[in-house]
């Protein structure tokens, strides 16, 4: 769904089971096995994680190493009665939401601490850097960490991808504009105006605000305000602060500069906007 929000077809979702850690000592023995017997054809990088964590070698990129790779053992034949039910619910789930997905058998992670399920989103419009989002269960760590037995979930996302990927659509959403670009000049004004730009948000939950936070002048944060694109320019420096008002300057047309009560500020900008 959160795909479909953003307007991204063609991502396709992959999944695996790595089972339990248990589960996951006898077949790192067979895996090890296997591609000792074939170190000729094992590029550097796969004889580094050969002995360290050979499951990595699965995930290599190299695609001459495809055809060995696919004719390595598979950890489904290693799992518990629970894993493989667990990892069965998880496909009937997803076939009941209609959400199409690829069991991915090669498909791992370098962390020792996940746990059954693993998953990543990839796209073919990328080359090799085709995975969006990638996780998977990590059960025990929270335990490992010192607490009690968690079930957890996680996953990491790759906003710069995720980007690419939005500007290949043919619809690419129009960047919405700031309402309002909040410049402040004076250590106490910042303070003060971060706090301000917080309550504005909850007062406000539909506006879209720059908070200036990188000093210089008021010329020059007017400059950067004037290029956001924003319909406002909200203007705290000392003097406002010591008079609890703040400046409030339109900058799509003529009008004049005013004054508003630092209390009264949100009430002014649901009437503006």
């Amino acid at each position: 769904r959160f795909w479909q929000q953003l307007g991204l077809p063609g991502l396709q979702l992959q999944i695996n089971t790595l089972g339990t850690p248990e589960e996951r000592v006898s077949y790192r023995e067979q895996l090890v096995a296997y591609f000792s017997a074939h170190q000729e054809q094992l590029d550097e990088e796969s004889l580094r994680r050969l002995h360290t964590n050979p499951l990595r070698i699965l995930d290599s990129k190299n695609p001459q190493l495809r055809g060995l790779i696919e004719q390595a053992p598979s950890l489904m034949a290693y799992l518990g009665d629970a894993s493989r039910s667990h990892f069965d619910r998880l496909c009937t789930g997803l076939t009941a939401l209609d959400i199409e997905f690829v069991v991915n058998p090669r498909l791992v992670r370098g962390l020792d601490y996940y746990t059954r399920t693993v998953f990543e989103w990839v796209t073919d419009q990328l080359g090799a850097q085709g995975t969006v989002c990638a996780g998977g269960r990590y059960d025990g760590l929270v335990e490992q960490l010192g607490g009690r037995a968690t079930p957890a979930v996680g996953f990491a996302m790759g906003v710069e991808r995720l980007i690419l990927l939005l500007e290949q659509q043919p619809d690419t959403p129009q960047v919405s504009l700031p309402d309002v670009y909040l410049v402040m000049v004076g250590e106490a004004p910042q303070t003060a105006g971060m706090r301000l730009a917080e309550t504005l948000r909850d007062q406000l939950p539909r506006l879209r605000l720059i908070c200036h936070c990188g000093g210089g002048s008021f010329k020059s944060q007017f400059k950067k305000a004037d290029r956001s694109g924003a319909r406002y320019a909200l203007i705290l420096g000392e003097e406002e602060l010591a008079r609890g008002v703040i400046g409030v300057k339109p900058l799509r047309d003529e009008s004049e500069q005013q004054e508003v009560g630092l209390q009264q500020l949100a009430k002014h900008l649901r009437i503006r906007l």
